[in-house]
């Protein structure tokens, strides 16, 4: 009885290119950049399956459905939040040198302005912007397995600086810098705004916005050992971000 005839040497190639690990990168880096120009609801499998250049049925192998594929780009991208917090353990560990609550606000920055920076940041940027303010249980689960374990220790951090302060106003103090910081690696208006002298992602704009957020804190927080006066109390319905 004469052997089974091995598979040609075409089937063999196209398999071994179906498991390739860079089409599995470029659905996670298409799933990411039609989820920031489109939205989560706005953009279905086949979509990024097309602009990632693959089958269908190979979105489904790597990563399952759809919301699994939206925190897979979170777990991708948790090497920033890691930098972000060996960086805040560096300053928390150091004998207290200079000012210590500039140093947790480059902590809380630095490593952010240098993903954005980077070829794939664009569009993390777009996406972490436009959809973790949105209240779905995908943008939910984002938020309480990566961003509020990360909130919750910056915001420790910054209490260690001003421990005269309420926790609560510490908190309010986070969530404003944190929307500086936002709009500012989500926005796109800055060679309108400086009539064509300043590009969005300028290195140099990355001291200004340490001087602007550490400057509003330390306003909002002053060191003092009278202890201001409680912040008022989160509303029910407030929104929830990184």
């Amino acid at each position: 009885m004469p052997s089974p005839r091995p598979p040609r040497s075409g089937t063999r190639r196209s398999e071994a290119a179906a498991a390739r690990p860079d089409r599995q990168m470029a659905i996670l880096l298409a799933a990411e950049k039609l989820f920031a120009q489109r939205g989560y609801h706005g953009v279905t499998i086949r979509e990024i399956a097309e602009e990632a250049g693959v089958p269908l049925a190979l979105v489904g192998y790597y990563y399952g459905p759809k919301h699994e594929l939206f925190h897979a780009i979170f777990v991708h991208w948790q090497t920033t939040a890691d930098q972000r917090l060996t960086q805040l353990d560096d300053v928390l560990q150091s004998p207290k040198k200079g000012d210590r609550l500039r140093q947790v606000v480059e902590a809380f920055v630095r490593p952010v302005l240098a993903q954005r920076a980077s070829a794939e940041g664009e569009y993390y940027a777009q996406l972490v912007g436009r959809e973790l303010s949105r209240r779905t249980p995908e943008t939910q689960r984002v938020l309480d397995e990566f961003f509020d374990p990360l909130a919750h220790r910056f915001i420790d951090a910054l209490h260690t600086t001003r421990p005269g302060c309420d926790r609560t106003l510490v908190a309010w103090a986070y969530q404003f810098a944190l929307g500086a910081l936002l709009h500012h690696i989500s926005d796109h208006r800055m060679p309108v705004l400086s009539r064509g002298r300043a590009q969005s992602i300028d290195p140099a704009a990355g001291d200004l916005l340490v001087d602007f957020i550490t400057a509003g804190l330390g306003a909002l927080l002053p060191v003092s050992r009278t202890p201001r006066p409680r912040a008022p109390a989160a509303s029910s319905t407030h929104r929830r971000q990184p």
